[in-house]
């Protein structure tokens, strides 16, 4: 009786069921309408039409648009319909309004030093225009005075995190896409509500689809009775809508502000091998020491009142003065975030200028290679100018057919002299590029769809750091526990396998 009531109250099923009543209630209207289908039926044609010309005149990706375009032709009773669903993803005036308070308040909060973008310039006028950029659409300055070390696996990243969180001394925000509760998550949790005992602001952030399957109903009032501040980004909501798309992908730890963290790990046991969920995890993070940890402070702090509808002074925050030598200067570093709800890819953005200006080489680590048409020929490119393009991507999937779109992609890189390499002890995570030894990006940002256009992400931009010699000395230490893939391995496919991978990767932006 117990299993059947835990079962019956299981959030997925609290959630699916209004979901499978909505679906019923529409094929029942449908139904109904049977002795008048010619006039549905003009009437979802129309629907169909016109979401065709409001797709041709937007200004999405060309290749989502392609993706909606055909299984609207195909199905044009339904297609218009779905679309005008799940596919419209015009700002509402509130989503607007929600958008500009947040990069209002990360312009007021963010200032650039002048002085730095001006020693970037003397030393490189293309690594200076990349930060202007990124400062520029995302209100993120460069920074020195800041230390980097780049963390791998995750069970390093893990063991900093629990002694930074240890030394805390006013607050510590933790942002994530996913918190499950296990091993990892307990050794922090109990962390946090010692702090909060102290007097600690804690506050925890996590986005609510990502923890649909990993935290109880309600968990949040949980933590709030522990002491712990805690906010639900984008709360799932059991209606058939697009406002689901659009998750909180960012993995954030700021301790004080003067540490931050971010990179490929959520909060879960798989993700320091702990469990084996898909052979060995391969994950990565960055940790920052100074300076550029007061962008993750802002950029956190911007969500949690854009969520919560409230306004705080972030002067407050500032980090307390520290000794000089924790200040270490490491090169350049430039934290900065993503958001799906303006009309900049930032993050695509950031890796395609690091990729069309690579004079050597560019080595990425991605869990998904899932790419557009401008990500990919700029990747050919580059290989077809001799520039050595090495990507490193899983053997063992998460998801089989997004795996299965990662691998309709390897034909054409590999013909362009793009190396693809597939790493054999499990699944990769880490979201990496390192370029020419003098840049490298590290945070939270997938080569697919989703990361790029739908979700808020973050990264760091690296330029000279110490750090940026180990994102490469780590990806050239995992080829040798990979695989490489020949062009004869991408010949020798099976015809119904490359038919069912040409589909889903036309189809690969509505994933």
């Amino acid at each position: 009786m117990k299993k059947l009531l835990k079962l019956l109250f299981n959030r997925v099923v609290l959630v699916g069921v209004p979901i499978m009543i909505q679906l019923f209630a529409l094929v029942t209207v449908i139904w109904r309408f049977n002795n008048y289908f010619i006039y549905f039926y003009v009437f979802c044609t129309f629907l169909s039409v016109l979401a065709l010309l409001r797709i041709l005149s937007g200004k999405t990706n060309p290749a989502y648009k392609i993706g909606w375009i055909i299984p609207i032709m195909l199905f044009p009773l339904f297609g218009g319909l779905v679309y005008l669903m799940f596919g419209d993803y015009k700002l509402s005036k509130r989503s607007k309004k929600k958008v500009h308070i947040i990069q209002n308040t990360m312009n007021q909060s963010l200032s650039q030093n002048e002085v730095v973008i001006n020693k970037i310039q003397i030393r490189d006028k293309n690594a200076a225009n990349q930060s202007r950029y990124i400062k520029s659409y995302s209100y993120c300055p460069v920074y020195q005075n800041t230390t980097s070390e780049y963390l791998t696996p995750g069970e390093r990243m893990y063991e900093r995190l629990l002694e930074e969180l240890k030394k805390a001394e006013r607050y510590i925000f933790l942002e994530y896409f996913l918190i499950k509760e296990g091993l990892m998550w307990s050794a922090i949790l109990d962390i946090l509500v010692e702090k909060a005992g102290q007097g600690v602001d804690i506050r925890v952030m996590y986005d609510d689809v990502g923890c649909l399957l990993t935290l109880p109903s309600g968990y949040a009032k949980q933590l709030e009775r522990m002491g712990i501040k805690c906010c639900v980004f984008n709360p799932f909501i059991p209606v058939l809508s697009t406002r689901v798309n659009n998750r909180d992908h960012r993995k954030i730890a700021v301790i004080d502000g003067y540490t931050a963290f971010t990179g490929g790990l959520n909060l879960a046991d798989e993700y320091i091998n702990a469990y084996a969920r898909h052979g060995h995890w391969k994950d990565s993070a960055i940790m920052l020491q100074g300076e550029a940890s007061w962008s993750f402070t802002v950029m956190f702090l911007s969500l949690w009142n854009s969520q919560k509808k409230t306004s705080e002074d972030y002067e407050q925050y500032k980090p307390a003065s520290r000794p000089a030598k924790v200040f270490v200067c490491d090169g350049y570093v430039q934290p900065f975030s993503d958001t799906p709800l303006d009309d900049e890819s930032l993050g695509e953005t950031v890796y395609l200028n690091l990729i069309n200006t690579a004079e050597r080489y560019v080595y990425i680590n991605t869990p998904y290679l899932i790419l557009d048409n401008v990500m990919m020929t700029a990747l050919c490119s580059a290989a077809k100018r001799s520039v050595d393009i090495r990507i490193v991507t899983p053997h063992i999937p998460d998801k089989w057919f997004v795996h299965a779109v990662t691998q309709a992609n390897y034909d054409v890189l590999v013909e362009s002299g793009v190396k693809i390499y597939e790493y054999t002890p499990g699944f990769v995570h880490s979201k990496s590029l390192a370029v020419d030894d003098e840049f490298a990006v590290v945070g939270t940002i997938n080569l697919d769809y989703r990361s790029l256009y739908l979700h808020f992400e973050c990264g760091v931009w690296l330029y000279q750091t110490q750090s940026v010699l180990e994102v490469k000395e780590d990806f050239l230490k995992t080829l040798e526990l990979c695989q490489p893939i020949t062009i004869e391995d991408c010949r020798t496919v099976k015809w119904y396998k490359r038919l069912g991978r040409s589909i889903l990767r036309v189809l690969a932006p509505l994933m």
